[in-house]
């Protein structure tokens, strides 16, 4: 019952792009671009996963990703990828990064 008003902690971080490319680095690193199709074909960071946040398939996609690896997300704002970070945090993905300010901070 007391357990009704307990905020639920971040499954993420929300990291700028200097740190976003530090971590690509690592191996078990997965760059993830939630962004839609055409979003995507305009440009996007090399060796990306693309899954449509707005797919409603979306979650369907999701669970075929490695719950062990590192999850790096971007979108155009940050917006939609801090959205998909909450619901891979909810699927039970432990490691996940968004990239504040999108596509448009990793390209500056």
């Amino acid at each position: 019952m007391f357990n009704l008003f307990r905020i639920k902690a971040d499954t993420y971080q929300n990291i700028k792009a200097d740190e976003f490319r530090k971590l690509q680095a690592r191996k078990d690193a997965v760059i993830l671009d939630v962004r839609t199709a055409q979003e995507h074909a305009s440009g996007a960071i090399p060796k990306s996963v693309h899954i449509d946040f707005l797919n409603p398939g979306f979650e369907s996609e999701l669970e075929r990703l490695d719950k062990s690896k590192t999850y790096l997300v971007y979108c155009r704002s940050g917006n939609r990828s801090a959205k998909a970070c909450t619901i891979m945090g909810d699927m039970g993905f432990t490691h996940l990064y968004n990239l504040s300010g999108g596509i448009g901070a990793w390209k500056s």
